[in-house]
Order: structure tokens, then sequence, then C-alpha cells
């Protein structure tokens, strides 16, 4: 069954909508919606309704082309924003919104994973508001609740991990020059976004600095999340540190590299915890771990 066929209904729906006179409303509203992780069908159903109805869609260069399907009767515009990649100026994004609401009732600008979580969403809501433009934001699934789900692995497990952190290195001219320290949370289970380039030296400075992480703590690494061209690296921090998955990234993929104790062998983890009058401690570091450079599609 296609995605088209998926949301039928709702673009039915949403097309008769789009037959009536709105030509006396002067501004269109504008509308952050949350692509999800990669997956088509992964979009939430308000999301789906909304390009179903859309006049004009600005859409993230990492968002599917098979959604696009999901907006046949929208002007469809790719606005980039790939981390390395050429993509269009913040500032340009912005502008074209505005334009885009003084023409149009319906107004998508479509982001990978969640629109509030390292998508700029800020400064396009601060910018519309200026201008007097109404807006609002549905949210996605975010590539590490995704990433969760695929392996199977919660972020965060009773007795070992209450606290998770969302990290990113690279946010445009803000990125990491050669040599500068990486402030990473204290959190006990870490998700770096766009984190490829800077892998090896985010594992040392763990390693080094970080009082929740040792060498044995597990490392997952994910590419192009809940996509089928998904792929998988497990190991330790120890082998993330010595460059082990270097080699193994794909720089055509998005990567989320995950770190924490949560993420050690489930298994070991469930049996330790079943025992009876059993505690959680850093004992579990020395438990046995995935070996090094496990892949799967």
């Amino acid at each position: 069954m296609t995605v088209m066929t998926q949301f039928s209904n709702i673009a039915h729906l949403a097309n008769r909508t789009n037959s009536t006179n709105t030509s006396a409303t002067p501004r269109g509203k504008v509308y952050l919606v949350g692509a999800g992780p990669g997956a088509v069908d992964l979009i939430t159903v308000r999301g789906a309704k909304l390009l179903a109805q859309a006049n004009i869609v600005f859409y993230d260069a990492l968002v599917d082309p098979e959604m696009l399907t999901l907006c046949p009767q929208a002007e469809k515009i790719e606005v980039g924003k790939r981390c390395g990649k050429l993509s269009s100026a913040q500032q340009f994004i912005n502008k074209r919104l505005v334009d885009a609401a003084q023409k149009h009732q319906v107004i998508v600008r479509l982001k990978g994973g969640d629109p509030m979580l390292f998508g700029r969403a800020d400064e396009e809501i601060q910018t519309l508001k200026a201008a007097g433009i109404e807006v609002a934001v549905v949210p996605g699934i975010t590539a590490a609740l995704a990433g969760a789900a695929s392996i199977q692995q919660s972020l965060t497990l009773r007795g070992v991990s209450r606290s998770v952190a969302f990290i990113t290195l690279a946010q445009g001219a803000e990125n990491l020059a050669p040599g500068q320290p990486i402030s990473n949370p204290s959190a006990d289970t870490l998700v770096y976004y766009m984190g490829r380039k800077d892998a090896a030296r985010i594992a040392q400075q763990l390693i080094e600095q970080s009082p929740n992480q040792s060498s044995n703590t597990p490392v997952q690494i994910l590419e192009a999340v809940s996509t089928p061209r998904e792929r998988l690296w497990t190991s330790t921090l120890q082998e993330l540190a010595f460059g082990k998955a270097d080699q193994w990234f794909d720089s055509r993929s998005p990567a989320l590299i995950m770190i924490g104790e949560a993420l050690r062998d489930k298994a070991q983890s469930i049996q330790n915890l079943e025992s009876p009058g059993s505690e959680i401690d850093n004992g579990l570091q020395d438990r046995q771990i995935l070996t090094n450079g496990r892949r799967s599609a």
C-alpha cells in the first residue's frame, strides 16, 4: 500500500477545503511541521492533513521525496538545511516564508525530525511573528526516539539511566573549530546529532572528563534511522575514540551517536534487574558487550 493510498481520505477532505475562495483573507498562516525521522509513514496525522491542505511547501533536504506525494496540489520548494552541504541561508528562508504568507493561505515549512529540536525553528517563528503572521508548530518524531525504537533499547533504564541529553556540535557558523574543547553535558545517556566529523574526539573527551562514562561504555551509531537504508554500528566508547567508526560512516546519510549504559546488551541488564535483592551499579560496565562493527541493513 502506497503512502498516497494511506492518506487518500485525508487528502480528499483537505482538497475540498482548498476549493473554497479564501482570497478575502489578507495573510496566510505558516505551519512548522515535523516530518519525523525519515520513514514517510511516521509523520503525524496532523502533519499529513496540513500537507494535503498546503498551497506551498518549503521542505528540508533530508525529507523523503515520497512524502511530497502527500501534497500534490502544493507548490514545492526545497530549502536545503543539511549539515556540511550547500544550503539556503536561514535569513533567506525566513524571508521566503514571510513573502509566501502574503500570497498563500496555508504555508507548510516541512522540517526533518521535530521542528523544535536543532531545527532553528525559533528564528523562523520570531521572524514570522515580527511580520504579524500567524504561525503554528506541529511536532514530529525526533531521530533519537526513532533510533531507540529501531534497536529496541530504551534511552532510559530503571536503576541505570534517569537522564538523557540531546547534543549537536553542528550549528552553521557556530561549528566547533579544530581543537576546540567539546562541552559534554552530564547525563546518563547521551545522543549526538550531526556528530560524524567529531565522533572520535567526542569519545576521547568523554573518557577523559565524564564521570558517567568509561572506555567500556556502550555505543550505538545509527545511520538513516527508520528508512530502508538504516545501518547500525555497535561497540564501545574506547573503540569510537580509536576512530574505528570513521571508515564505517557514510557521508550521504545522517548519523546518530548514542552513548550510555542503558544501551548495553538488554538481556544482561534485565537479568541483573530481576536478580533478588540486586541493585544496578557501575559494575555493569564490566559485563559483556556486543562486538565491534556489527552492521545491519
